[in-house]
């Protein structure tokens, strides 16, 4: 019998229906769900449990030593069994009713065996209540023969011992000879077969038999995932696309020549590699990613200006009406007259860019929905607002996606469907945070990759300091006196608050409960800024609309202080950034919306408020905000973090360099390595063996072989356990807009 067949037949069919319903509890339903269901961790025959390092709520299997027991009678014929058992040195009780004589018989002082069950506290005092039990004696016991014994993640009525018969029985059972590695690339990188490897996982002889499966896994996992990615990028490459090559003579000649500066060797390295993209007759895919202040933008609009040369449109979405108006202002700026196709001024070979978002209503935006579907507007900025049915382009040629993983896969696929005569869209998709390259080749892996790391105006002139106000509770003073004095030299500053209001509970930034020294906010104190030595209380993190009174009432009292956050009306935000951007306001207390694409070139501070509950990356962009005319601007840090947490350490990380690129790994070493195939923030991954982190090498032989096989046959026809192992992932949609946060 095949493998793909073996891995495949309904746990029902070769276990016990009682055995198969207790596994499908924990979600596995065939024999490849239980023999990849691999064990938590190991014992060594005789090794007992370390109690120390059980966790309340957790449901454990320990091996351990009985103590002591003690019976006691409840009312009518009830009994209940308070059970001591021991590693050595610590102790935990167990807490039976009503036994059987054959469990009473095995519960006696010095016996040993595994128990399981969730972890509880009564009265401060550290229980599992009626524990699954298993007693063993490793002499004469064939299950627990072996030096080395597997303990399975367990769950209520089904315990680890049961999970370990389930799978002896299945190898026993089945005959899983094939393998989805091919034999060739086995040899190669001195990996064991399939079976061995479980063999090493479920029955090891040592722990040594483990590394040794474990090794097969990663790689495997590793593999069958570079091979998905490969497949998806033939897929989209085999989609047909209008080419839209260079025209000479064009709006793009007319740009470049009108430039006052030089491209950096990255951006014209990666414009030259989007320009052959752009020529193909299938569909571009390709990741910019780079520095802040790296050029991006410039580099997507000279793509922009390839498709209109070529008689297309393109279009730039947005996740934000504030970054989509800053993408709209940067572009005609950058134009100039090349912009103002049909106007007076505008030059012969100019083009004309439109503004499209949920806020452009009526007669105007009616106007600018039949100049786009005319194909009167070669470049399109908007936000959400592109994806609705009612905005139809002449000729969409190109899809540009700032900050893509803050679309849904809906949203993103949309665009897609807006290409003329079946045809897909040409996309690229700008990121400004650094990528980690081993993240890069899983996350990223089906998009071909541009690096900007350069910077037009040369490294960031950006000092960073940590503001400890758990040590240093008098640093609070300095820090509003030296945002006075930035303000009378008339430059001016951001403070970076983690929420809007503190009357609201959801707000859309990041606002958890955090314990503070207790003091009210007044006489010009701010929250987390004061009483350092009072008791502590929970507070919310600071919050703008109290900063900012607090401020005005205060330590700033005088300045012209303004207030944005992402809950403020488009014309509010529009009159906000306007005052700040024309000098009209010192300061600008602001959530992460102006995380990125803000650019206020006289902004030389900022002061971000509760530090500690930004990520590595958010303030790296944050910080981008400043120093943007190449003028010396610093950056304070503000936490009640104290040193010795790992808060703090994320932050004196951020502090010592600037290069966003070293940050993405401590970044991506802090949080976790997130979900691959999900937007999720941190903490978990989508692999079980495989680490971004300590498996760069790993990833990248993957994908070599990866690529040679998908060369050699495409269909996978010669390699049908193969073909099973990747179809999950070919089926997920989400597989094709691959992401992390």
């Amino acid at each position: 019998m095949a493998v793909r067949d073996e891995l495949r037949l309904p746990l029902r069919q070769v276990l016990g229906g009682r055995t198969a319903a207790a596994l499908a509890r924990l979600g596995l339903d065939t024999v490849g769900d239980l023999l990849t269901y691999f064990p938590r961790r190991y014992h060594q025959r005789g090794e007992l449990t370390p109690l120390r390092e059980l966790r309340d709520d957790e449901h454990a299997t320990i091996f351990a030593e009985i103590l002591s027991v003690r019976e006691r009678r409840l009312s009518g014929h009830r009994r209940m069994y308070d059970v001591v058992v021991t590693d050595g040195d610590e102790k935990l009780k167990l807490r039976f009713f009503n036994l059987t004589n054959w469990q009473l018989e095995k519960l006696a002082v010095g016996g040993r065996g595994f128990f399981s069950g969730k972890v509880t506290r009564f009265k401060g005092e550290r229980q599992i209540v009626h524990p699954e039990m298993e007693f063993v004696d490793p002499d004469t016991d064939p299950a627990f023969a072996s030096a080395i014994i597997p303990v399975y993640p367990a769950a209520e009525h089904i315990s680890s011992g049961m999970i370990w018969r389930a799978v002896r029985h299945v190898l026993d059972t089945l005959d899983i000879s094939e393998d989805p590695l091919p034999a060739d690339i086995r040899r190669r990188h001195n990996l064991v077969t399939l079976r061995r490897a479980l063999e090493n996982m479920h029955r090891p002889a040592d722990l040594a038999d483990v590394a040794t499966g474990r090794r097969r896994f990663t790689f495997q996992e590793a593999f069958v995932f570079q091979l998905a990615l490969g497949l998806r990028r033939r897929m989209m490459q085999a989609e047909q696309a209008v080419p839209r090559p260079r025209r000479r003579g064009g709006l793009l000649d007319a740009f470049d020549a009108a430039l006052p500066f030089a491209l950096t060797e990255g951006q014209r390295r990666a414009g030259a590699d989007i320009e052959a993209d752009l020529a193909a007759p299938h569909p571009m895919h390709r990741l910019l990613h780079g520095e802040v202040g790296s050029g991006k933008t410039l580099v997507a609009l000279r793509a922009m200006l390839t498709v209109v040369d070529a008689g297309g449109q393109a279009a730039l979405l947005a996740p934000t009406e504030v970054l989509a108006m800053q993408h709209y202002q940067t572009i005609t700026r950058l134009l100039g007259s090349l912009a103002l196709a049909g106007q007076l001024g505008g030059a012969e070979t100019a083009t004309r860019v439109a503004l499209i978002t949920g806020s452009v209503t009526g007669g105007a935006r009616r106007e600018l929905l039949d100049a786009i579907a005319a194909g009167e507007v070669g470049i399109v900025v908007g936000t959400h607002a592109l994806l609705y049915d009612t905005v139809r382009f002449a000729d969409l040629g190109l899809v540009v996606v700032d900050e893509q993983h803050r679309f849904g896969v809906e949203q993103r696929a949309a665009l897609r469907t807006k290409g003329s005569d079946g045809t897909v869209p040409h996309v690229l998709v700008m990121t400004a945070t650094p990528i980690p390259r081993t993240v890069a080749l899983t996350v990223y892996g089906d998009l071909d990759i541009s690096v900007l790391r350069e910077r037009p105006s040369g490294d960031p002139k950006v000092d960073t300091f940590v503001v400890p106000l758990s040590e240093k509770p008098a640093w609070a003073e300095r820090v509003w006196a030296r945002v006075r004095e930035e303000a009378a030299a008339g430059r001016q500053v951001y403070v970076i608050c983690p929420r809007i209001s503190t009357g609201e509970d959801d707000t859309g930034d990041e606002s958890d409960d955090i314990v503070v020294p207790a003091e009210p906010a007044d006489n010009g104190r701010l929250p987390g800024l004061s009483g350092a030595g009072r008791p502590p209380r929970v507070r919310r993190a600071a919050a703008v609309d109290e900063v900012a009174a607090t401020l005005r009432d205060g330590p700033l009292r005088g300045l012209r202080i303004g207030t944005l956050h992402g809950r403020m009306d488009a014309a509010a935000k529009d009159a906000v950034l306007a005052d700040f951007s024309a000098g009209r306001l010192d300061v600008l207390v602001a959530t992460t919306v102006v995380e990125v694409g803000v650019d206020v070139p006289n902004a030389s501070m900022m002061v971000i408020l509760d530090a500690d509950r930004f990520g590595v990356s958010q303030l790296h962009q944050l910080r981008g905000r400043i120093g943007r005319a190449g003028q010396r601007a610093v950056c304070l840090l503000v936490t009640e973090a104290p040193a010795d947490t790992a808060a703090y350490a994320r932050l004196t990380g951020v502090a010592a360099t600037c290069d966003g690129f070293r940050l993405a790994e401590l970044d991506l070493e802090q949080r976790g390595e997130g979900t691959v195939r999900d937007v999720v923030q941190h903490g978990r991954s989508d692999f079980r063996f495989l680490s971004l982190l300590r498996h760069r090498d790993v990833i990248e032989t993957a994908r070599a072989e990866a690529e040679q096989l998908i060369a050699a046959d495409p269909e996978l026809t010669q390699h049908p356990g193969l073909a099973n192992a990747v179809a999950p992932l070919l089926a997920d949609d989400r597989l094709r807009y691959v992401d992390i946060a």
